[in-house]
């Protein structure tokens, strides 16, 4: 996956290499990062030289459009933490093909005073395959969320992901 960003990279960089810095963007964006993102809500690595290879691509594309490191785009740690975030509350809402995930979803034996009425019990694995899995690692984050992102989406999707976006941004966190 990260060999086939490169080259979809490469390829931006090689045709819109006098274009602008808007003309450069939206080649990255349309024909890079979407490689980059493929599958990004399972898929997510955990391991820090699989992150860092991704996040390498990104960083190339970042210096040759803005022609320094620094960039207004959005991690791509980030966007995958938000893509599972939302695969999880189509899950959890029983979206079409979320629902078969969303029925295996149970609710945790106890709730304190903080945690919200959405929470769900997480599974306990064995094996860092078990433990990193796109379910228990989002459910995790899920239930780190406050009652105002999940609660006050009701069942819409769009309203959820810009709360969840909002939430990263305000805390900077990756």
């Amino acid at each position: 996956m990260v060999q086939k960003a490169w080259r979809a990279l490469h390829l931006v960089m090689h045709t819109v290499k006098k274009g602008n810095k808007n003309m450069k963007s939206l080649a990255f964006t349309s024909l890079a990062r979407p490689i980059l993102e493929y599958r990004a809500a399972c898929w997510d690595p955990y391991r820090k030289c699989q992150i860092s290879a991704l996040d390498h691509v990104q960083n190339k594309a970042a210096k040759f459009v803005h022609h320094s490191g620094g960039s207004d785009w959005e991690s791509l740690a980030q966007r995958r933490k938000t893509a599972r975030m939302c695969a999880l509350y189509k899950a959890y809402t029983g979206e079409r093909a979320w629902k078969a995930t969303g029925d295996r979803l149970q609710a945790p034996s106890y709730l304190c005073r903080v945690d919200h009425y959405w929470k769900i019990r997480a599974r306990r694995q064995r094996s860092d395959i078990g433990k990193h899995s796109f379910v228990n690692r989002s459910i995790t984050d899920w239930n780190k969320l406050p009652e105002e992102v999940i609660g006050a989406s009701h069942g819409k999707m769009h309203i959820f992901k810009t709360r969840v976006r909002k939430l990263k941004t305000s805390e900077g966190e990756v």
